[in-house]
């Protein structure tokens, strides 16, 4: 419970830290009234490597699903943010155990990306949608 906690935290700081200058007043976004686009979803059973998608703004909802259990608490699914250009590990979206569903909110930079979707014992699916730029300045 304690890493999505800390996964939603930095996303909003993220989000907050990505946003224009502005006054001590000036509210921090709110993840739920932001607006998303959908850069793909996946699912399956066992481990995927997506294909590469570019970021414009580095912040993402991680939308996800665990169902159909093989043994009762031995279900897994992780998912990572890796790097387009080479490989590496950016970030960890997701990392549950048993059957259930949630959101995490992670942030980075723009760059290209893809996810390595970890399972273990369970069907998953998981969508990811990027924040929208901001196109009014």
């Amino acid at each position: 419970m304690v890493p999505r906690l800390v996964v939603f935290a930095l996303g909003c700081a993220l989000i907050a830290g990505c946003r224009s200058e502005g006054t001590a007043e000036t509210p921090i976004a709110d993840p739920a009234v932001m607006s998303w686009h959908q850069v793909g979803s996946w699912s399956g059973h066992g481990d995927k490597q997506t294909e590469s998608f570019t970021s414009d703004t580095g912040g993402f909802r991680v939308r996800w699903e665990t169902s159909h259990e093989a043994a009762p608490g031995q279900g897994r699914l992780r998912v990572v943010f890796r790097s387009g250009d080479s490989g590496r590990e950016i970030m960890d979206a997701v990392d549950e155990h048993g059957v259930g569903q949630g959101t995490s909110y992670v942030g980075d930079r723009p760059r290209w990306y893809f996810l390595t979707i970890e399972s273990t014992g369970v069907d998953w699916s998981v969508a990811v949608d990027e924040t929208a730029p901001d196109r009014t300045k």
